[in-house]
């Protein structure tokens, strides 16, 4: 394994960041070109581009993982049990764990796998929205983010929202003659958090994030204008949770609202015998259309993910080339 890990180390080692995968897309693509692999490069905007293999057939089986990473880059170092590096366990790790798997199973003569590596993940899947045109027809994929080698159950859909409310602007000492934009912005909101917005027995509760909040001019004049972005974590269909934020803003003048993202929770495929849990973060699964039943696993913790600390465990990577392998064989053994 030490190959693996030493490619690894390599893969980390070229920035990926959102935006800029181009260099390390490329990087992938040789690997998988110089161990005979089909490879396509799929344009999707500027030098950011898509990874698509596959041995000789139409693939059946499609393990999926992302290219870039959150900033700011961290390049790879390592000891005897973990490599640490931006990107080691989300999701440069699992990715070429998957790309071991997959020499594994063609090395038994399994030749109907394929693997798709995509780009802006951490943004705004703009990457698996493109690959939906590569139409593989494939029955199942396997996304790969770090599950700590358990599979996903399911995990919550996005439902993401810009408010911006307008006021009147007028000097602080008379507050009568304006309207506070910051006050009715902070009115909607605390009746945003205070809003049902959906639970599940598999997901349980939705959850209600206010990730920013903006306005006004200076503290002697009452706002004229105000934002917020908030991000609700939805447990069933995204129309649902629009719903309660129509109900919501109904009736109140002077606020605007722009949809941001938006996706339903996401189930996932739990094949008998394996160890599973949902989890509460999103992945590239809602925009992988075409691509059949999907399967969420992989190596390292989502806690230590975008984290200055990042890192995998090496026996976690081993680990998941044996799951990567053992569940692509029991996927196509269904209809053996």
């Amino acid at each position: 394994m030490n190959d693996l890990f030493a490619q690894i180390r390599k893969g980390i080692d070229i920035p990926s960041v959102t935006g800029e995968e181009g260099d390390f897309a490329r990087f992938v693509a040789r690997i998988l070109e110089e161990r005979r692999y089909e490879v396509e490069l799929q344009p999707v905007e500027g030098d950011r581009m898509n990874v698509y293999a596959r041995a000789a057939r139409v693939p059946r089986v499609v393990l999926c993982t992302h290219l870039d990473t959150v900033p700011p880059f961290i390049a790879s170092s390592e000891d005897d049990e973990t490599i640490f590096g931006r990107g080691s366990c989300d999701a440069k790790g699992i990715l070429f764990s998957m790309i071991e798997a997959a020499d594994r199973l063609r090395a038994r003569d399994i030749q109907d796998v394929g693997m798709l590596f995509t780009v802006g993940e951490e943004l705004d899947s703009i990457g698996a929205s493109a690959a939906c045109a590569l139409a593989p027809g494939s029955e199942y994929v396997i996304v790969g983010e770090p599950t700590e080698n358990r599979l996903a159950s399911g995990h919550k859909g996005t439902f993401k929202f810009r408010l911006t409310v307008a006021g009147r602007a007028a000097h602080s000492a008379y507050p009568e003659l304006g309207i506070s934009a910051i006050d009715r912005l902070l009115d909607v909101l605390d009746v945003i958090r205070r809003a049902k917005w959906g639970y599940s027995d598999r997901l349980g509760a939705a959850t209600v994030n206010i990730g920013t909040i903006g306005g006004g001019v200076a503290s002697n004049v009452i706002s004229p204008a105000a934002e917020a972005v908030v991000f609700v974590r939805v447990v069933g269909r995204a129309s649902e949770a629009r719903a309660v934020l129509d109900g919501i803003l109904a009736g109140r003048e002077g606020i605007g609202c722009e949809m941001v993202a938006v996706s339903d929770a996401v189930h996932c495929e739990t094949p008998e015998g394996y160890e599973h849990a949902p989890v509460a973060f999103g992945t590239d699964i809602s925009s992988l259309r075409g691509f059949g039943k999907p399967l969420l696993v992989g190596p390292g913790s989502i806690h230590v993910a975008h984290t200055a600390g990042e890192r995998i465990a090496k026996r976690e990577i081993v680990m998941a080339v044996e799951l990567y392998e053992g569940l692509v064989m029991r996927l196509l053994e269904q209809r053996a």
